[in-house]
């Protein structure tokens, strides 16, 4: 990967949101609080060379003397979280439910195993490489929490006071949201993908469910009042955005009870809603493949595949809307009058 690949602002009064300049897998907002005694940051980037660059950034706005001892992980995905072995030192926060999805998970050096050993010609391989094959993890080691918790918990970082909330399963089997109150603002996790006209996202990818509870947990970062949503990813949100996504979620959410309740596969309901392109602008469509498969296991009480399989689904699909898009592009080129779309 390239160098500046992401940018930090002030947000808030010590506050700053370090912001990945485009979209994809694993390019996660991070957040860093600072005091006059102390600083947390809030998630860590996918790989130990992106959280390098953030080190560096973080270390030019703190005090002489002062560093990171904290690292708050909203969920336990690791582009949330690997990034954390940077800080060696620093307690890693998360909640006790959290490492049920550090299990489901491959370890850091399984996943760079897994790219590095992939079949370039097979859906899969072709797809890790290309959204995952930029990341370096051949010398990053577990990463586990040191302070694991339920329900919530109340912190200071000198004398901003930290509010961390845990959730019911939502994207992920241990989610939380950080209101920090003096700020005015929530750090959201992936329970919130962002998106506007000046910067659009990502498909949203939901690895537990049900819908039903990552809206709610949109409607609990609603319910803090607070005015800055810094999502998982994408640009930062005002409260309207906020509605925005819950109303993105609420209508994937009627489409997936829908063809459930039709009978449709869960894999071929993802290629509907995918068809119906109610938000082209968004990137990765893919991803519904995962996140309607939750809300079906929901609705049928099946049980969760392994990882490899749930991603060799996503990447077929991906495989399927590639090779749909570019004889179209081909064609095109070739002039209007070769145009046999």
């Amino acid at each position: 990967m390239t160098t500046s690949r992401a940018n930090i602002r002030a947000i808030a009064e010590d506050l700053y949101v370090w912001l990945p300049p485009k979209r994809g897998w694993g390019l996660a907002n991070c957040g860093l609080l600072t005091s006059s005694t102390t600083a947390a940051w809030i998630d860590a980037p996918y790989d130990p060379s992106l959280a390098g660059e953030f080190l560096t950034e973080s270390r030019a706005r703190l005090a002489p003397g002062v560093g990171i001892d904290r690292v708050i992980a909203t969920h336990a995905n690791g582009d949330h979280l690997w990034g954390a072995v940077v800080l060696p030192d620093a307690e890693v926060i998360a909640t006790r439910e959290a490492m049920e999805h550090i299990h489901y998970e491959p370890t850091p050096q399984q996943q760079h195993a897994l790219i590095a050993g992939g079949d370039p010609a097979s859906p899969l391989g072709w797809y890790l490489a290309r959204h995952f094959g930029g990341f370096d993890w051949s010398e990053t080691g577990p990463v586990h929490p040191t302070l694991m918790f339920r329900g919530e918990l109340e912190l200071k970082v000198g004398d901003h006071p930290v509010h961390v909330i845990g959730l019911p399963p939502a994207h992920t089997e241990g989610d939380l949201i950080v209101h920090l109150p003096r700020q005015n603002a929530v750090f959201a996790g992936d329970v919130i993908f962002g998106s506007t006209a000046d910067f659009p996202g990502d498909h949203p990818v939901h690895w537990a469910g049900p819908l039903q509870n990552v809206i709610d947990a949109c409607g609990q970062v609603l319910a803090t009042g607070a005015e800055i949503v810094v999502p998982g990813h994408g640009p930062v949100l005002d409260r309207a955005g906020v509605q925005e996504h819950i109303a993105h979620l609420a209508h994937v959410q009627e489409r997936a009870h829908a063809l459930h309740a039709a009978g449709v596969p869960a894999l071929d309901a993802a290629r509907t809603v995918i068809a119906e392109q109610r938000h082209p602008e968004l990137g990765l469509p893919e991803r519904l493949v995962v996140t309607i498969a939750a809300e079906y296991r929901h609705l049928d009480g099946s049980e969760q595949p392994g990882i490899i399989d749930v991603m060799s689904q996503v990447a077929t699909v991906a495989a399927e809307l590639e090779a749909a898009r570019f004889p179209v592009q081909r064609n095109r080129e070739a002039g209007p009058d070769r145009l046999t779309v």
